[in-house]
């Protein structure tokens, strides 16, 4: 049986990971950290575990990193709109960052996936309602990416936690 402060301390982290991944961070790492801490001191869980997790995570990164393209390949947009898009959101989740701290990141990402994909289609087909369209698929992605992050870090949690309290 685990000690509660090793419970505690690994409740704190999932919880941390929790909060991150609905922020559009990448909390699934915090689990990550969890179990290899449970496991330094209890052996548990399984390494076939720990290494699961751990493609998770990264398989969740190059999900995240591709989103804002997908969506507005998805949508119809050019090659360039999907590259502005994941550039955009890079770009503006570090000036959102700047602005207003962690809640400005997720914010940044979205507004600048949109802003440089829409002035990307919007200079190639000279429309602003189709470049809108298409600029919205990148944050509809963004957001879903966040949806399927969270999930994904609770899914991690709960595998964790229930792993530990057998």
């Amino acid at each position: 049986m685990i000690d509660a402060l090793l419970l505690t301390l690994t409740i704190l982290l999932c919880l941390i990971g929790l909060l991150l991944s609905a922020l559009a961070f990448s909390g699934t790492w915090f689990v990550l950290l969890a179990g290899l801490v449970t496991f330094f001191a209890t052996d548990v869980p399984p390494i076939g575990t720990l290494i699961l997790f751990a493609l998770l995570c990264i398989a969740a990164e190059i999900i995240e990193a591709f989103a804002g393209w997908a969506g507005v390949k998805k949508r119809g947009g050019s090659k360039m709109a999907g590259l502005a898009a994941l550039t955009g959101g890079l770009i503006g989740a570090v000036v959102g960052s700047g602005i207003f701290p962690i809640i400005g990141t997720f914010f940044g990402m979205l507004a600048g996936s949109f802003a440089l994909a829409f002035l990307v289609e919007w200079n190639r087909l000279k429309h602003h309602g189709q470049a809108a369209n298409i600029a919205t698929g990148a944050v509809f992605a963004r957001l879903a990416v966040t949806l399927f992050k969270l999930s994904l870090t609770l899914v991690m949690s709960i595998w964790l936690l229930v792993g530990l309290l057998r």
